[in-house]
């Protein structure tokens, strides 16, 4: 059996479907099972995954759609099944899962527009539940594709090669990292595509947990981030102004990865690095505004959520459409009144609890 797994959304949803990923490999040892990816984070999150055969790297994004078409026929009929990771509702998603032209073509029927969106497209379907992690949606995927039942729900993976370990010991080693110091990871960041860059936490308050952190704490603050979020980390850690405040920077996104499990408590915006930390088991803080906590809250780790729980909340959910707010008084409320203490509090719930 061969089977292409269609990951061309996020790091983080890519990262989400690694427990049904280990799954589907138990179930059938002896298929091939390859991904195609379209982000080169992504594809460095499952390059060193057993359970996959072949990482296909392709930028729809760049490459444009002539070229984009030629290389999706050239992968037609060479797969028995296809499988559009949830979530990836998106026209785009759908008609290359159908223009490759597997038997059984695998996705999720969405509650909001699944229909303009061509997921009928999809012969193989689990209905979209918005009370459901989206690991469990993962699950019942291969569930329906294999025709059976599992009880076990694996923790997220991420699999780091010996020298992205190295890597990380020594800018420990380098930047006096003692055994005993007390390092809080903070990723300011999130995705910027359809205004999810209205779902980060401002940047000054990160600066001003930084402060209190480090005052009263004595902590060590990480800051992450991808090259595009240099410029965020730079302008939080001025603020900081702290030499205890130190910008993660590296060559390759698995070393960073590597540094990030130093960290005691990891402090996050709804974003990919806060699914990274859950598949290094960290403890958690993470910062959530207009998204659906049942969805996307850290998967098989200790974690609180920092949250207005407004009765507006949540107000996102899969759709192609931008983030937008409809309240009248103060435009995401949800994320520009959660104050320093709120999250500081959740923090300090970890610390009291060791």
């Amino acid at each position: 059996m061969k089977i292409l797994v269609l990951a061309l959304s996020g790091i983080g949803d890519a990262l989400m479907f690694t427990p049904a990923l280990k799954l589907l490999r138990q179930s059938v040892p002896s298929a091939q099972i390859d991904a195609l990816v379209m982000f080169k984070g992504t594809k460095e999150i499952y390059q060193n995954n057993p359970a996959l055969n072949q990482v296909i790297h392709f930028d729809f994004l760049k490459e444009g759609l002539f070229k984009s078409l030629k290389f999706v026929l050239s992968l037609r009929k060479k797969y028995d099944a296809t499988i559009n990771v949830y979530p990836s509702n998106r026209k785009e998603y759908n008609i290359i899962n159908f223009l490759l032209g597997a038997k059984q073509r695998v996705g999720v029927k969405y509650l909001r527009m699944n229909f303009p969106e061509l997921g009928w497209l999809n012969n193989v379907t689990v209905l979209e539940n918005d009370k459901t992690h989206n690991v469990q949606t993962n699950i019942k995927l291969i569930e329906k594709l294999l025709n059976r039942h599992f009880d076990e729900e694996p923790a997220l993976q991420i699999f780091l090669s010996d020298n992205d370990n190295m890597f990380a010991e020594k800018y420990l080693k380098e930047n006096k990292i003692a055994a005993d110091d007390f390092v809080v990871g903070f990723h300011p960041g999130c995705a910027t595509l359809k205004n999810h860059i209205k779902r980060r936490w401002e940047p000054e308050k990160f600066a001003e947990l930084g402060k209190r952190l480090i005052k009263d704490k004595s902590a060590k603050i990480f800051l992450f981030g991808g090259p595009e979020e240099e410029e965020l980390k730079e302008s939080i850690s001025k603020i900081i102004d702290s030499e205890k405040s130190f910008i993660i920077k590296t060559e390759k996104f698995l070393q960073s990865i590597a540094i990030m499990k130093r960290c005691n408590v990891f402090v996050t915006n709804d974003s990919a690095l806060m699914h990274i930390a859950s598949a290094l088991g960290l403890k958690v803080v993470a910062i959530i505004g207009p998204t659906n906590e049942y969805y996307i809250h850290p998967w098989k780790t200790e974690y609180k959520i920092a949250s207005l729980y407004l009765d507006c909340s949540p107000c996102f959910f899969y759709s192609p459409k931008p983030l937008t707010c409809s309240r009248t008084d103060v435009k995401f409320k949800c994320i520009k009144e959660l104050s320093v203490d709120m999250v500081l509090n959740k923090v300090n719930e970890f610390i009291n609890e060791n």
